[in-house]
């Protein structure tokens, strides 16, 4: 065997022709670098290997959580170059009471960088906004160059804007796993589920109220709401709105017999995603928050508080003749009859005079006790973080009891209204109300406050409000429609209240035999028209609104027309009564304020 020598190395090789199975092994002895070159590349191949093992064993760890254990191992957050944050749960959808889904979460991504890893943040902030232009260039640049680690730049990216991103290839860029909340109807409950902030959680509305729930369950949140007829109490407010130019509107639909509020609209609303942006006005909730005069509506409660504890019959009658003066005030009637009224008369023809006698016979504390039992003096108990407190007065004067008798002195929310008449029409409980889907009413949240025979004394009242008085417009074909107007005058700056600007309402419910649903609507500052002769009251522009959104909803409702009018006879003979007591010019009896006196 020869020995061929170079170097540091030596080695042992076979001649040329020896057998190789015979010759002896070659041998090769490495030292200096050359050991050390093959020691390191060694030790690399053994590093791979178990990189490569390890990753192997962590695709099918991952594998058979995903097919077995239903991602039960998976621990949250990762971050990395387009590796985007594990979100473990979605927020739960809010759906209508048929299913419908009126508010849902979809998965999305946040741009954000990490400002030490940008090499030019000109060049950077320069190619961004070429494909994602709604950013401001000089804000991005500032954000780039702020060596913080974590820094966002662009929420919510569609999938093609993060390709458009990626596509860039920009150091220093990386995307967060999100979620967005998504309204499908838009603004058409912006002011019941409200909206969330730019981190998912609940800012107004349901989505503040239930916030903790919506990010810990599963199931939908279902909502007493109907989107059917929330769209079309919405559509008949915006024409009525546009119609009479009000500068805001509100409508209420409230299932009489269970307190489930069906529609609840304010206007002008706003688009949910601009929450933030969207102005005051049109984030104020006029149908919960708003506290308003409501007018003529509550000579509804003082009828019926004085027919609940006798005071007053049906065929009581109060002298209208003249203006009525209490301290220093007068209180005198909008279209004065100048005559007797009996009870019915009262409120066919709305008269203040007769309301506030009626009141001052039952009695200052008889009143604010009645009140009370129907929550008009404490905030509506409703699902929602925005609801106003009512007003009146510390000290319940005289005076207070008889502007309060015809819905001057006193300011509640139209949902307030709305819960006290259903209470009026059907058979005389208080329910709760309430936006979220009931299948019955607990009894916790249901109280009696006036009697079935009350009750019913109250629907032919509102029923003939319609048929003979300030009513007329909220007639609807095929069904048997009650209610009330209100007409009350805005405090002036200056104070004291403005004669020329108006805010309008009417209260109905149908059908009036067997109540099952109740209907408000309140316009702010309606003008007069050609078509109303220029009057700007709540029969000329309210009342029509109410009529329509019945005409519309009823069917939605199933509540189909009728050809029976089964209230007839009843409201006949309260007309004919009445006409013939008025007739009769009664004497005073004893009151002080022109008295009453049962007919015999």
């Amino acid at each position: 065997m020869a020995v061929w020598k170079k170097g540091p190395r030596k080695i042992d090789f076979v001649y040329p022709g020896e057998d190789i199975q015979s010759a002896p092994k070659a041998r090769v002895t490495l030292v200096g670098e050359t050991q050390r070159a093959v020691e390191t590349g060694r030790a690399r191949l053994m590093v791979t290997a178990g990189i490569f093992t390890f990753a192997f064993l962590s695709i099918s760890v991952r594998l058979v959580d995903l097919m077995v254990l239903n991602g039960a191992l998976d621990t949250g957050t990762r971050y990395g170059s387009n590796t985007n944050q594990t979100v473990e749960s979605f927020r739960a959808d809010i759906v209508d009471r048929n299913g419908r889904t009126v508010a849902t979460t979809l998965p999305t991504v946040n741009l954000y960088a990490e400002a030490t890893e940008i090499i030019d943040a000109d060049l950077a902030a320069n190619a961004l906004i070429t494909v994602l232009p709604d950013l401001d260039f000089e804000d991005v640049k500032r954000r780039l160059e702020s060596k913080q680690k974590f820094v966002y730049l662009r929420r919510h990216l569609t999938p093609g804007e993060q390709v458009a991103v990626n596509t860039l290839g920009i150091p220093g860029l990386y995307f967060q796993d999100s979620e967005r909340r998504i309204y499908p109807y838009g603004s058409l409950f912006s002011h019941v589920v409200g909206a969330t902030d730019p981190d998912n959680r609940g800012k107004t509305g349901l989505e503040l109220s239930f916030d903790g729930t919506l990010s810990r369950r599963s199931e939908s949140l279902e909502l007493a709401l109907d989107s059917g007829v929330q769209n079309a109490v919405r559509d008949s407010l915006a024409a009525a709105m546009k119609q009479f130019s009000a500068v805001g509107a509100a409508g209420v639909v409230m299932d009489a017999t269970t307190g489930e509020v069906v529609s609840l609209v304010s206007l002008p609303d706003f688009d949910p995603r601009d929450n933030g942006r969207a102005d005051a006005d049109k984030q104020f909730n006029r149908a919960t928050l708003g506290l308003y005069e409501m007018g003529s509506t509550f000579k509804l409660f003082t009828a019926a508080m004085a027919l609940e504890m006798g005071v007053i019959g049906m065929d009581s009658v109060y002298d209208a003749r003249t203006p009525l003066t209490v301290a220093r005030y007068t209180i005198d009637d909008y279209h004065a009859e100048k005559r007797w009224l009996t009870v019915p008369e009262i409120l066919i023809h709305s008269s203040n005079i007769g309301a506030a006698k009626i009141a001052l016979d039952a009695g200052t504390a008889a009143q604010q006790s009645f009140l009370e039992q129907l929550g008009l003096l404490s905030p509506v108990d409703l699902e929602l973080p925005e609801v106003g407190s009512p007003m009146y007065p510390d000290i319940w004067r005289e005076i207070n009891t008889v502007t309060i008798s015809y819905g001057h002195g006193i300011a509640v929310t139209p949902v307030h209204v709305a819960s006290a008449v259903s209470a009026m029409v059907n058979g005389g409980t208080l329910n709760r109300p309430t936006l979220i889907k009931r299948d019955r009413v607990p009894d916790e949240d249901s109280r009696r406050v006036i009697s079935e025979a009350t009750s019913k004394q109250v629907r032919s009242l509102m029923r003939l409000v319609v048929t003979e008085g300030s009513g007329k417009n909220a007639e609807v074909s095929g069904y048997v429609v009650g209610g009330k107007t209100g007409s009350a005058e805005k405090l002036a700056r200056a104070g004291g209240y403005n004669e020329n600007s108006l805010r309008t309402s009417f209260v109905a419910a149908f059908p009036m035999q067997a109540p099952r649903y109740v209907v408000l609507v309140l316009l702010d500052e309606p003008q007069g028209i050609k078509e109303t002769f220029n009057y700007a009251t709540a029969g000329w522009n309210a009342a029509p609104t109410v009529g329509r959104i019945i005409a519309e909803i009823a069917p939605m409702l199933g509540v189909y027309p009728t050809t029976e009018q089964p209230m007839a006879p009843e409201i006949g003979n309260l007309v004919e009564a009445s006409a013939r007591i008025s007739e009769m010019a009664l004497a005073p009896a004893g009151t002080g304020f022109g008295g009453n006196r049962v007919a015999e």
